[in-house]
């Protein structure tokens, strides 16, 4: 017994823009998310949308409270409001996480552009493969340095900074790639996300402040003589005012009533390699040493050296396979290629976009090419020729061990198993399979193309036949099949580096790193797909280490104990992750101890002394600085959260019930709809047939699709409810049928009267939309706005209306002065926008008059000391020499009083250009647009 005029109603209600600074401006994103939104999550993306003026936000939760949720929060609503050129830039290792995160979590589209992509969609004939439409660009960051030129021809509506950290530098000259990053993306508003802003001095802060929005503080010079130069407790305060409006961070301990948080549990497993495997492993490495290597391009040698002492480290079965290829490639004298290797190695892409090698090509010398194959062809019989390996039977004793702890814990009997090669992979399948786990195993890599997977995929596609889990990709669909047989039937599941991007194992809690990662940021994501937000028990995680390899110890250890990753609540910590600014870096390091070091006395040198380098940037001396700068302890904060809780369930319940009245009003022919659940049988022509639910976590549980408002079927009902006209009605609106009670219609009970619902939109900073309810009685009275909404919640009927029935003129008098008061807020609020932008301008021109007064000041002081000098000189020659030394200073600082008058002069200009620039922005406009008219009736 709803309308067209509810569905109308509910479909603008559903989409309209809400103001900058309202909650509602968050919630459809939130609707359409996949996941439980917490309030610090809403708190922190409402911060990055505040002001339409602010050039972007600094977004630095602790670990693990998921900055990504917030990121794609923000994403989802620019996104909702069709402004859909979108970049993420990230470490290379997390782009496919990102991209997973958003499709599932967000439904938003995206591609990955790096080397291979970018140059098909050239061929493809796109000009520019990062200006794509309806899709969100993620790149790494060197892949964005790399093609600066292409990234800054497109007007970006927002971009994204993971692990922002890397770019805190930019102030320092050296420092080109955060410096290229800057520049790029100089007009485009950013969000930037980090756990650790501050590191290891205050400038860092300001690098990270000038990359969002320059004028913030003034230059380089100016921030340092008037912040660093001096700690007190006013400097403090003044900098934290400064930073309120432009960076944001919460607590672990200020949500712990929200998330819960479970911990890592390490096991160590030592193992002995054979002699024969030492010898392999020697042999093979003194190898990799030699001065001239012809099997390796010399413009990639140390790149390549990594990755195959990674292969020998992993198994005999990695390092024969390829030990093969390069004796057929150095047969025909073709030296291996990157893309040979990452056919088994699958951290190749991340490598690869980090790495630089620039030696030159060695000429090939007959005599030392026949030296070298012959020693590949006896490196690769021996290897050919071990059939056991230790590591791989010290997996078979650990794994029950390790499953036994995890069922203590309460976990599920399953347990992932990463490895870095995909022959090892097949190794460790035969050995499980041969050794009581045959049919309980799932692999999972970068192809997916195993007899295995593809049975699997054909099941999963048999099982779901019909339904739109099915995406029709492919690669998509196999990683579904393959992480919903590990999840439903396996036992474990052996993955590559593949599974450690962008895939969710929460319900798996035993992680057996076979092989071990040097990069402590690539440790911490494959960890992270068990150990997350979700999570319901404590984690355990299994390391070999290798009795005879001095060097793998030392790596461990400084895995274990300095980056401490495999215990505690969190794993690695803010200060720790974010003392990196690229794991490849320290990859680098350790590479070059396995390359230049041959004894265990030399091996423990170079480790301690790199153990002391990250101990320096590790154990900041600023966390007492960071806290008072950054930490926010003010209850405000605990109250804030509070109320966006109730806010978040409240509104998520009122979208949920308007997009499920409009669908039962749109749908009335085509769906069964469940009385007792948001739920739906559709069977339709707007999108395909099946089950529709509104509760994503029900329709994860049973299959169904999850209905939400950016559905394209929920688009289609939208669409049609909002362009549909509407003739004045009469609406007899039956509250006696109301089960519940509304105080408000109910004292309108028997009483008539006319309602205009007309659409506002105001442009000025951005579009803001508002619905005008005109609502009177019969007999004059005013019915405000909250109780025309709630006119619309009891059933109704439509009623022909007299044609000679008009509203009173006093209907459209009351329109215009709610009109006239909406105007004067949106005007209110963005004037405090503009004083805010007025003042940061006012503040930044006199940073940089104060650097240059402190300029002046300086050489003043030179002058002084070198009058000094020449008073108290004894000789001759040293009182002309400390006169001729002041004049030269006098004559710079007169030059400096001049230019300080003439930069000033400039500073002002600027800011007065900028000022102008934002007040062209704040002239309003507005419409209005009548979306219905009834007399209505309450029965």
């Amino acid at each position: 017994m709803s309308t067209p005029y509810h569905s109308k109603l509910w479909a603008h209600l559903l989409t309209m823009r809400a103001a900058t600074d309202d909650f509602d401006r968050i919630t459809r994103a939130a609707a359409n998310a996949r996941v439980d939104v917490n309030p610090h999550q809403i708190d922190a993306a409402l911060f990055a949308l505040r002001s339409p003026l602010s050039q972007g936000a600094i977004l630095a939760d602790e670990v693990g409270l998921g900055k990504t949720i917030e990121a794609g929060l923000v994403l989802s609503q620019r996104w909702a409001e069709r402004r859909r050129k979108l970049i993420v830039v990230v470490p290379a290792t997390l782009r496919k996480q990102w991209a997973m995160e958003l499709e599932e979590k967000f439904h938003l589209p995206s591609v990955i552009l790096e080397a291979k992509s970018f140059n098909s969609l050239l061929r493809q004939g796109h000009s520019n493969p990062f200006d794509l439409r309806n899709q969100v660009v993620i790149c790494s960051y060197h892949f964005a340095a790399a093609k600066s030129e292409f990234i800054s021809q497109v007007s970006w509506d927002l971009a994204v900074l993971d692990e922002a950290h890397r770019l805190r530098n930019v102030y320092k000259s050296t420092n080109k790639l955060a410096k290229n990053i800057q520049a790029t993306l100089a007009r485009t508003k950013k969000l930037l996300l980090t756990a650790t802003p501050l590191q290891n001095s205050l400038m860092e802060l300001y690098g990270l402040v000038s990359i969002v929005d320059p004028n913030v503080f003034g230059d380089d010079k100016s921030f340092q003589a008037q912040f660093t130069r001096q700690s007190s407790e006013d400097r403090n305060q003044l900098l934290r005012e400064r930073l309120a409006p432009i960076c944001t961070r919460t607590l672990r301990k200020q949500v712990l009533e929200y998330i819960r948080y479970t911990n890592r549990i390490p096991i160590t497993q030592e193992f002995t390699p054979s002699d024969d495997e030492h010898r392999l492993y020697e042999e093979v490495t003194e190898y990799l040493r030699r001065e001239v290597l012809l099997a390796l391009p010399a413009s990639q040698r140390s790149l390549m050296t990594l990755v195959l002492r990674k292969l020998l480290a992993s198994s005999t079965f990695a390092i024969a396979g390829t030990l093969r290829g390069l004796i057929r490639r150095l047969e025909n004298l073709q030296p291996i290629n990157v893309e040979e290797v990452a056919d088994d190695y699958e951290g190749m892409d991340e490598l690869e976009d980090e790495w630089d090698d620039t030696t030159e090509e060695e000429r090939v010398d007959p005599q030392l090419l026949a030296e070298e194959l012959s020693l590949l062809r006896r490196y690769a019989d021996l290897a050919e020729s071990i059939r056991n390996n230790a590591k791989g039977d010290a997996l078979l004793t650990v794994l029950d061990k390790a499953m036994d702890k995890a069922k203590s814990l309460g976990a599920r009997e399953k347990a992932v198993i990463f490895t870095e090669s995909r022959r090892t992979q097949q190794y460790l399948f035969q050995l499980l399979t041969d050794n009581g786990y045959e049919g309980k195993i799932v692999l999972f890599n970068g192809m997916n193309n195993d007899p295995l997977s593809t049975h699997i995929y054909q099941e999963w596609l048999k099982r779901h036949e019909g339904e739109s889990v099915i995406t029709g990709s492919r690669s998509a669909d196999i990683r579904a099949a393959l992480i919903e047989e590990f999840r439903d039937r396996a036992t474990i599941l052996i993955a590559t580096e593949s599974a450690a991007e962008g895939v969710n194992l929460q319900f798996c809690s035993l992680i057996v790193n076979y092989d071990l990662p040097w990069n402590p940021q690539r440790v911490e994501q494959r960890i992270g797909r068990c150990h997350r937000y979700g999570q319901k028990h404590d984690v355990v995680v299994v390391n070999f280490l290798n009795k005879r390899n001095e060097a793998d110890q030392r790596v461990y250890e400084l895995l274990a104990e300095k980056f401490q990753l495999f215990s505690g609540i969190f794993g690695a910590s803010d200060e720790v992750l974010g003392a990196l600014e690229s794991g490849v870096d320290l990859e680098k390091r350790i590479a070059q101890v396995y390359q230049e070091c041959r004894t265990v006395e030399e091996i423990n040198a170079a480790f301690d002394a790199l153990q002391k380098e990250l101990e320096s940037s590790i154990e900041s001396r600023l966390t007492e600085t960071r806290r008072a700068l950054l930490d926010n302890f003010d209850e405000d904060v605990h109250a804030r959260l509070k109320v966006y809780e109730g806010q978040a369930t409240e509104r998520l319940s009122e979208q949920q019930q308007y997009l499920l009245s409009l669908a039962k009003v749109e749908l009335a022919n085509d769906a069964l709809f469940d009385d007792s659940t948001p739920r739906f049988r559709y069977s339709g022509n707007d999108a395909p047939s099946g089950i529709y639910h509104l509760d994503w976590k029900a329709a994860e549980v049973n299959g169904d699709n999850f209905f939400r408002i950016d559905h394209p079927l929920a688009q289609a009902l939208v669409d049609r409810a909002v362009t549909r006209e509407l003739p004045p009605a009469e609406l007899a609106i039956h509250y006696s049928d109301y089960e519940g009670l509304i105080s408000t219609v109910q004292a309108l009970k028997g009483k008539s009267g006319w309602l205009q619902v007309t659409e506002l939109a105001v442009e000025s900073l951005e579009l803001e939309e508002f619905l005008v309810f005109s609502g009177i009685t019969d007999d004059g009275g005013i019915v405000d706005e909250e109780t025309c909404l709630k006119l619309f919640k009891p059933k109704a009927m439509v009623r022909q209306i007299d044609p000679s029935a008009i509203p009173p003129a006093s209907v459209e008098q009351f329109e215009a002065k709610i009109v006239k008061e909406k105007l004067h807020l949106v005007e209110e609020k963005n004037g405090r926008f503009f004083d805010e932008e007025v003042a940061k301008l006012d503040r930044w021109a006199d940073d940089l008059k104060f650097g240059l007064e402190q300029e002046i000041k300086d050489l003043d002081k030179q002058i002084r000391e070198l009058r000094r000098a020449s008073t108290t000189a004894v000789s001759l020659a040293d009182k002309l020499a400390a006169q001729k030394a002041q004049r030269d200073i006098e004559t710079q600082r007169n030059k400096k009083r001049r230019e300080l008058y003439e930069a000033q002069d400039a500073i002002d200009a600027k800011r007065n250009e900028l000022i102008e620039n934002i007040e062209r922005q704040l002239k309003q406009t507005h419409r209005l647009k009548p979306l219905f008219t009834i007399r209505w009736t309450v029965v």
